[in-house]
């Protein structure tokens, strides 16, 4: 009988090994892992969101509503992008640096240029809208900052002239600063400066000036040495006109100037190259300068500077009046660049419209720098 037993048992294990073995003959064997060549492997490239403000107003000045990305054409060093949205001035938050000029170079519209500034900010300024004002001195100095418009306009009617030197290239700086630290990721952030653009205190000129005149005889200067230390001087405020524009361009901001100096200023070489300045800032952020001409104030005939001053302020008004249509026709433009470029590297824009009517006009800023 144990035998017997003995022999299923084989039996069933014999049929157990065999079973196996067909089982296994029919898994196939698993194949190797292939090796990835270098070629075949995805590269991942990494995109950089652009911001471009750009401002559309028809003949008349007045703004174009109702734009929308399909309206508008962007190309990043001659190839064409592909826009992500755009906002309206209407949808996205206004936060604006506004740069008052107390120093020694104030004018006599400074009072009036105070109301005239807080009745702007009144009208173009909405409930989520901020302001924060700079004084151009001896040294950048912010009021309390990001108000909304009643306290701005406020706190603006209290600021008083120092009568001290102009550090204008260094307040210009830390306005820039403080936008691209402090202002949203998507919103219009706007300069606004009421100044001649004049600077003698800056730490970008001072010292180069102080190294240049140092060891200098004033009295003993010839023709020539002079235009040596003019030239030195020049190429200093170049230098620091250049770092303002990078400033500018990497805190996304848009630049804006009223010179109260008005026409004058082609009297004076300082002042035509502050003016120059100013505008090369405007010209490159997409926003734009006011070279008012103003009528003469401090003539002998009392009744005629009387009259004179009234002219200027209706001048001044209608000038505030123009801003704020020019940035109530701001649109915000943002794409992503999968280009790859160098650090540093300024990245060269052209903005336009797809249907170029004639009677419109375009401005935006011409380009941004890379930070990777």
């Amino acid at each position: 009988m144990r035998s017997k037993i003995n022999s299923i048992a084989f039996s069933l294990f014999a049929i157990f090994v065999l079973a196996t073995a067909a089982i296994s003959a029919q898994t196939p064997t698993p194949a190797p892992t292939p090796v990835i060549k270098e070629e075949d492997q995805v590269i991942k490239v990494s995109s950089r969101l652009v911001v471009v403000p750009v401002s559309v107003s028809d003949a008349n000045g007045e703004p174009v509503p109702g734009l929308t990305a399909a309206n508008f054409r962007v190309s990043e060093e001659g190839r064409p992008q592909a826009i992500d949205s755009v906002g309206n001035a209407q949808e996205v938050p206004l936060e604006i640096a506004l740069l008052i000029d107390v120093s020694g170079s104030v004018n006599p519209l400074f009072e009036f240029e105070k109301k005239a500034a807080g009745q702007f900010l009144r009208t173009v300024m909405k409930p989520d809208d901020r302001a924060t004002i700079f004084l151009i001195g001896d040294r950048p100095s912010a009021t309390l900052k990001s108000e909304n418009a009643a306290l701005a306009a406020e706190r603006l009617a209290k600021i008083v002239p120092s009568g001290k030197f102009t550090a204008f290239y260094d307040t210009v700086a830390a306005a820039a600063n403080y936008l691209k630290q402090n202002a949203p990721s998507k919103s219009l952030r706007v300069i606004i400066a009421l100044t001649d653009g004049e600077d003698n205190w800056s730490d970008l000129v001072r010292e180069s000036e102080k190294a240049t005149y140092r060891d200098v005889d004033v009295n003993s200067l010839t023709p020539e040495k002079r235009n040596q230390l003019a030239a030195t001087t020049d190429n200093a405020h170049r230098n620091a006109q250049a770092h303002i524009s990078r400033e500018l361009q990497n805190a996304d901001t848009v630049f804006y100037a009223i010179n109260p100096a008005g026409r004058s200023i082609k009297l004076n070489k300082i002042s035509m190259r502050a003016q120059t300045g100013m505008e090369k800032f405007a010209n490159e952020t997409g926003g734009t300068f006011y070279l008012p001409n103003f009528a003469p104030t401090e003539t002998k005939d009392t009744l005629q500077n009387s009259s004179n001053a009234k002219k200027n302020e209706t001048t001044l008004d209608t000038i505030f009046k123009s801003l704020a249509n020019d940035l109530r026709a701001q649109y915000l433009i943002q794409y992503y660049s999968e280009a790859e470029y160098p650090n540093n590297k300024f990245v060269k824009l052209d903005v336009g419209l797809q249907q170029t009517a004639p009677n419109l006009r375009l401005r935006a800023r011409n380009g941004y720098y890379v930070k990777n």
